[in-house]
């Protein structure tokens, strides 16, 4: 993908009956929160403490439409949030049974108040929303997770090509022409030590075999001088 950046926002809500959900979502509705929504990969998730209900009348664009009983202030505050900002709730998406709805659950409520939300222009990405019916995380909230399908493209290196000796082109006679090239050097008949005579050799080798074979742009090639490989070598 083009952007691998990711963001991901944590809204927690505290517990009871106390109408702190505008509260929580204008704290993620920070001006930080809404540079995000524009550059990358944007993941929200929490306790809204708010009802979405299963109806999507008026919010289809932002809820799936998959539910658990009507809506509160909480849910339209939170409904109102994701259209503000191009916003999907994911686990409204999918159909699911209740026990795969049901975010929070005690003695005396069964109710749906821990959403998923991914921009809109992002929800291919989503696979599959639901909630882990035998797992708890804190107190009686359950656990909620979305499978999502991210695919980085892997830049490719460039590699500099470096010029190389053709030895690939070394047939039966370049190979006794370079002999002959290579005899009347007489580098190694020197008096010169043994390190001086060997590098000097070389570059004399090495000169010889540009002239004799040429030189190649350094793409990778298959073996076009293989006629000395054979069974006795």
């Amino acid at each position: 993908m083009e952007d691998n950046e990711v963001n991901i926002a944590h809204n927690v809500e505290a517990q009871g009956n106390q109408p702190q959900h505008k509260d929580s979502i204008s704290d993620t509705r920070n001006e930080g929160d809404e540079a995000t929504l524009v550059h990358g990969r944007l993941f929200v998730g929490g306790d809204f403490n708010g009802h979405i209900g299963s109806s999507a009348v008026g919010y289809t664009e932002v809820h799936g439409g998959y539910g658990v009983g009507g809506w509160n202030g909480g849910g339209t505050s939170l409904l109102d949030f994701a259209k503000a900002f191009d916003l999907v709730i994911a686990n409204s998406s999918f159909p699911k049974r209740n026990e795969h709805l049901v975010t929070y659950r005690s003695s005396a409520a069964k109710i749906q108040i821990d959403y998923l939300l991914l921009r809109r222009c992002d929800r291919r990405l989503y696979e599959d929303c639901k909630v882990i019916p035998g797992e708890t995380l804190a107190k009686q909230h359950r656990l909620l997770v979305m499978d999502i399908g991210i695919r980085i493209r892997r830049k490719k290196r460039s590699v500099r090509s470096r010029p190389r000796i053709r030895w690939g082109a070394l047939t039966k006679d370049k190979a006794q022409e370079l002999e002959g090239r290579l005899s009347a050097m007489a580098a190694w008949r020197s008096s010169m030590d043994a390190n001086t005579m060997w590098s000097t050799t070389a570059d004399c080798i090495r000169k010889s075999a540009r002239e004799v074979l040429g030189i190649s742009s350094g793409r990778t090639g298959g073996h076009k001088g293989d006629w000395w490989w054979n069974a006795v070598v």
